[in-house]
């Protein structure tokens, strides 16, 4: 299979600086959740990307200080940290990839909760953690310090191998960008004050850089080139451009983002792919160096638009990279149907906010290829005479008859709906959501090409039934049910008087059965459902008040960086958002809300309550075969009866299709008495004498 020619401009080389990559597929930095405490997961990660293709790898930003760190990504304070980061280089080279590493000192961004140096800034700020603090105001020796700093790790990060070196400059996170804003940088000497005076820094950051290492290295810069903050801070039609025409031509590469994560990385609920090209436009105006930027490109085709458009010189990615790490390897070959398409759902950036290893809707073996030796592509052939029965075609179901068959298994699906895809599917008809259909799509297309696999929608499976088919391992992947009674993390009982009311519940929604009139939505599970719904029942015309046991709207999603934006949309949308309260009881006509700090009582009117609570495993069947015993599903020829996905533990679809994978990898999901993925220990450096510091 070869590609189209009109796809040939995204393999041409393109020289950055003194370095060349062999195509214009360019994996921008992106957080991990690994970095420096599993840096064998976080280089096998990257190793796999410039397998797939990519031309460039980056690293997720690197502290240079310890005044400005990061709790989870990587470090290069001196020359103890090289090794951690020439793994990662040597495997993003092994496959022809140009290896790059995100320089970066947060400054007031942070508040240093490991090493408790007092934060610096450009000015006396606060720090933007909730961390009580205050970020002191650099002085002309931090300032000296801080270029020395960065130089050291220039130069470290050439000892470590790396092709490519930035200056981070964006997500008004880091001193350069923080200097540039003139919300941030209120200093009065040359440092402050005009654009030329705040870009100082920059400019200097860039010819130290350029000075030490730009012999071998290319230097880029990470540019904000808007705060999205309007005439309070840096725009694109304006400091953002003359920053661009003030230092084009310093750097060997501008990699152009814009602030803050809820905008760059703004998930497919609030914009579509390429969105961020209105932004980036004009840079190639104002520079003849190249220009990479992103946009959650997942077609081809726009791809090529924005490089014969002279918008980029290079397609930025870091979800469709993680969604896909062979995204480019099958645009070379030809394989637009074997893409696995991001669908934007954050949960990526969700598990490196909370501390965890990265991992994704649509790719499970994300974060697995150390732990696990998982291969997003390959999977060892089967090794048992196993034939398999999955039952329930959802996310769960799907992926592990794909893996399965892929292994070479055998495979019955059945699903009792006309429709594969379960909860995907019925999610997808949701506001904002239709990308989540890709995970159904994706595994459908991948499927209808296995003739070991059978898919047999319209097909309600019964134990009798089970016992009938004559095979040898059983997986129930029927999903879960939303509760109707309320209870959830607030309520551990159900909330009394929900018998006389009418009552919704999400699976309600979806199948289309909608409430009337004045709506009191309770949303107790906090992620996106509840928000979703909201603006469905609105725009079907009803009265909705938006009710949480959380402080905030949709709690949750302040891991994926869309927190602020569902609740401003659920306040525009809503009647009424009541915080901190609970649904504490109803009656006909009346919903009475409860302060989860007062317990003080608040009705409000209610024609019906739409509940997101919790969910509960729908495994009768599963039950059913176990209590059937040993030896009947023995003499039936089965030998393991196990449960996946929701149907085990309902969580977000990415545990579904992990739990799938998991099954189709093991054929079991039970917990055993090893650990099931490898560890990393680090070795103490007991015998490291400490720094002097003089006499007393």
């Amino acid at each position: 299979m070869s590609r189209p020619s009109r796809f040939d401009i995204l393999f041409e080389p393109l020289r950055i600086g003194p370095v060349t990559t062999k195509n214009r597929f360019y994996q921008v930095p992106h957080c991990n959740g690994m970095g420096r405490a599993y840096p064998s997961p976080m280089a096998a990660m990257r190793g796999i990307k410039a397998e797939g293709g990519w031309g460039v790898v980056c690293t997720e930003q690197c502290d240079i200080h310890y005044s400005g760190q990061h709790q989870r990504e990587l470090r290069l304070w001196d020359a103890q940290d090289i090794p951690t980061l020439a793994r990662a280089g040597d495997q993003i080279h092994e496959h022809g990839a140009l290896a790059g590493v995100e320089l970066a000192h947060n400054g007031g961004h942070v508040a240093n909760l490991e090493s408790r140096a007092v934060p610096i800034a450009p000015s006396t700020e606060a720090t933007r953690s909730l961390f009580p603090g205050t970020a002191r105001a650099m002085d002309k020796n931090d300032i000296t310090a801080f270029r020395r700093w960065h130089r050291e790790a220039a130069l470290n990060a050439k000892r470590a191998g790396f092709d490519i070196v930035y200056i981070y400059a964006g997500h008004s996170m880091t001193l350069p960008i923080n200097f540039l804003s003139p919300t941030r940088n209120k200093r009065t000497d040359e440092y402050g004050g005009s654009l030329e005076n705040r870009a100082r820094l920059l400019r200097e950051l860039i010819e130290d850089t350029k000075e030490a290492i730009g012999d071998t290295c290319a230097v880029a810069v990470r540019f904000c080139i808007d705060e999205m903050m309007g005439p309070r801070g840096i725009t694109a039609d304006g400091e953002g451009y003359e920053v661009i025409e003030l230092l084009g031509e310093l750097p060997d590469l501008w990699d152009i983002n814009i602030s803050n994560m809820a905008y760059d990385g703004a998930t497919a609920r609030f914009e579509q792919e390429g969105w961020q090209e209105k932004y980036v436009k004009r840079v190639k105006q104002a520079t003849t160096k190249p220009v990479v930027g992103v946009g959650r490109f997942t077609s081809p085709d726009t791809m090529v638009s924005m490089l014969r458009s002279g918008t980029l010189d290079l397609i930025g990615a870091a979800r469709p990279s993680i969604a896909d790490p062979f995204l480019p390897s099958k645009i070379e070959q030809g394989r637009f149907n074997d893409i696995r398409e991001c669908i934007g759902c954050n949960i990526c950036l969700a598990f490196d906010s909370l501390g965890a290893p990265i991992r994704c809707t649509q790719n499970p073996t994300m974060g697995e290829e150390w732990r696990r030796g998982w291969h997003p592509e390959t999977i060892p052939p089967k090794d048992t005479d196993d034939t398999v029965l999955v039952v329930g075609g959802g996310p769960a179901g799907l992926e592990a008859a794909r893996g399965l068959g892929q292994r070479g298994y055998d495979v019955i699906l059945c699903e009792e709906s006309r429709e594969l895809g379960g909860r995907v599917t019925r999610e997808a008809r949701l506001p904002g959501l239709a990308t989540y259909g890709r995970v159904r799509d994706w595994r459908l297309e991948q499927l209808k090409r296995m003739k070991n696999v059978q898919l047999l929608p319209d097909n309600r499976v019964t134990a009798d039934l089970v016992l009938e088919a004559g095979c040898s391992l059983v997986a129930i992947a029927t999903g879960a049910t939303w509760r109707d009674d309320g209870v959830g993390r607030y309520h551990a009982e159900p909330v009394p008087g929900l018998d006389d009311v009418k009552v919704f519940t999400p699976d309600d929604i979806m199948d289309g059965r909608l409430p009337r009139g004045r709506v009191v939505i309770y949303d107790d599970d906090h992620y996106y459902m509840a928000g979703v719904i909201a603006e469905q029942l609105v725009a079907a015309g009803c009265d909705v008040t938006f009710v949480t046991p959380e402080p905030t709207v949709a709690a949750f999603t302040q891991y994926t960086a869309e927190q602020k934006r569902i609740q401003r949309r659920i306040i525009e949308l809503c009647s009424a958002v009541h915080t901190s309260t609970t649904l504490a009881h109803a009656e006909p006509g009346t919903a009475h809300l409860a302060c989860t700090y007062t317990r003080r009582e608040t009705a409000v009117a209610a024609d019906a309550v739409v509940l997101s609570t919790g969910q509960i495993p729908r495994d009768t069947l599963y039950q059913e075969l176990v209590e059937l015993g040993p030896a009947v599903l023995e003499e039936a020829g089965i030998r393991r009866v196990v449960r996946v996905g929701d149907a085990l533990g309902p969580g977000i679809i990415a545990g579904a299709v992990h739990s799938g994978h998991l099954f189709a990898r093991t054929l079991d999901t039970a917990l055993t008495d090893e650990t099931p993925y490898r560890r990393e220990n680090v070795t103490p450096d007991w015998d490291r004498p400490l720094p002097s510091r003089g006499t007393a």
